[in-house]
């Protein structure tokens, strides 16, 4: 079994805590959304139980990714830090009842596993706290943007030459 494949509920349970640092290289989701695959994301995840007794796990993840500017389409370094609380439940009913009780819209519940992979949870919380329409603050130049615009042919001009014949 990988070092990185868990029992959640024991870990919770136990009061497990890991941490490390992973190349974004080797999250091929997260690396896919980003302009370039360079860079680390440093992480942890304690495990823990709730004031309800619920296993718990905090996700943390913090490092610089590239990602493309949506407005000039250059990269721009961006720095990922987030932290989320997962509570876990054995099954779809049992997280659904969970929710109802925590009616706390900060935390996540969802459906635990004796073999879960700790990495795909790491890449997740990363995903989200990605922008969904990345931009820089200040364009620093928009000369691709502009070449782009110039070069784009209107998908209605072919119908200007139909209408005079």
């Amino acid at each position: 079994m990988s070092a990185f494949v868990i029992d959640a509920f024991e870990f919770c349970r136990t009061g497990g805590y890991r941490e490390g640092v992973t190349p974004v290289t080797e999250m091929t989701r997260l690396a896919a959304d980003c302009a370039n695959a360079s860079g680390e994301i440093a992480w942890s995840i304690q495990g823990g139980v709730t004031p309800q007794g619920y296993p718990t796990m905090t996700l943390s993840v913090a490092g610089p990714v590239q990602l493309v500017c949506q407005r000039c389409l250059a990269p721009f370094d961006y720095r990922i830090d987030s932290s989320t609380q997962l509570v876990l439940g054995r099954d779809d009913e049992e997280a659904d009842g969970m929710e109802e009780v925590l009616d706390d819209e900060s935390i996540d519940v969802i459906v635990g596993s004796h073999t879960a992979d700790i990495r795909e949870l790491l890449e997740d919380e990363a995903l989200l706290a990605l922008p969904q329409a990345p931009k820089h603050e200040v364009c620093p130049s928009t000369t691709l943007l502009d070449t782009l615009k110039s070069e784009k042919v209107s998908p209605f001009a072919g119908l200007k030459n139909l209408k005079s014949e």
